[in-house]
């Protein structure tokens, strides 16, 4: 009797089990991203591409000084090559006028090795037996050390070029993979709830009619603003798409006021102003190390080439993390 308890009591249990198992939901084992997710993930995207897209314009702005470095020390070489040359050709002239006629003026003749080295060690050897004037030898071999330096150099700039060309290549191969891979995010969207995380990547700050700014800051402010609207792309500075420093670069542009295609290199521009201090036209840098910058405009406001899903747009100068502010001109 009480093993046939023991049997309905079982029985009944898992009955009861099977009721509370089947009222549970079950999750879905791949469950479909939410919207703040993506939007998470895609803004996370943009910025490692726009911190890659920074990096490439500052490796565009050092190869550009490189190369102009490169130009000046090969017509440095060059001129020394020339007055190598004409070194050379005074020790062999003095070395053929001095015994002309003699056996001595025949190897004279023949001291033309084209390599500036040989040839100073066949005018060393020369020295031991014949009375070639110290002074040219010496001269010679200066002016050989002095070629070997701007050689050197030459070369560690070639060398600096090449590195610079490589970066920039794996830092345009990181914004395409990081773009195409937040495209991949938005694509898992409907097309409706990607629209809404288009538009929300938009901002919702109204678009300035007055700024008071005067001077040259006013030409870079009144262009900035007249690009609202346009696209970002990633090293653009217009005429109808741009990136965070290719807006500002072209913005100062109007004012008579040269700055780098470079976030980094602007922060360096001019003066530093603290956020207490700032004026319309003043250049504001975000994030660590800063890879964005955007123009303040006044009320609390900046306008900023933002990423590709919003595209040039008005927002408040603490939407991003703050890293500093300059003053340009």
């Amino acid at each position: 009797m009480l093993n046939g308890r023991r049997r309905t009591s079982a029985a009944i249990s898992g009955v009861l089990l099977a009721v509370v198992i089947g009222s549970v939901p079950s999750s879905p084992a791949h469950a479909e991203p939410t919207i703040d997710e993506v939007q998470h993930r895609v803004d996370r995207l943009y910025h490692e591409a726009e911190q890659a897209s920074e990096r490439y314009n500052q490796a565009k702005v050092e190869l550009e000084e490189l190369r102009k470095d490169l130009d000046a020390l090969e017509a440095d070489q060059n001129r020394q090559d020339g007055r190598l040359a004409t070194v050379r050709e005074q020790v062999q002239d003095s070395i053929i006028s001095q015994y002309e006629g003699t056996s001595i003026s025949a190897v004279g003749q023949a001291v033309v090795s084209d390599d500036p080295s040989a040839f100073l060690s066949q005018l060393t050897t020369m020295s031991a037996y014949n009375d070639i004037q110290t002074q040219l030898l010496a001269d010679y071999s200066t002016e050989l050390k002095a070629l070997d330096i701007r050689k050197s150099a030459t070369d560690d700039r070639r060398a600096q070029i090449s590195a610079i060309e490589q970066q920039l290549a794996d830092e345009k191969a990181t914004i395409d993979d990081k773009l195409a891979e937040a495209k991949d995010q938005l694509s898992t969207l409907k097309d409706q709830e990607r629209e809404e995380l288009l538009a929300s990547r938009g901002g919702t700050v109204r678009l300035p009619t007055d700024v008071p700014v005067s001077g040259r800051a006013a030409a870079a402010v009144q262009y900035a603003l007249a690009q609202v609207g346009d696209a970002y792309v990633y090293g653009a500075a217009g005429p109808s798409a741009f990136d965070c420093s290719g807006l500002t670069m072209m913005a100062w542009a109007q004012a008579g006021v040269g700055l780098p295609h470079s976030s980094s290199a602007q922060f360096g521009s001019g003066a530093h102003v603290s956020s207490s201090d700032l004026q319309p036209g003043d250049l504001v840098f975000y994030y660590s190390p800063i890879s964005h910058v955007a123009i303040y405009i006044g009320n609390g406001l900046i306008v900023h080439a933002a990423n590709p899903g919003a595209g040039v747009l008005v927002a408040g100068v603490f939407s991003m993390p703050y890293a500093g502010a300059v003053r340009p001109g």
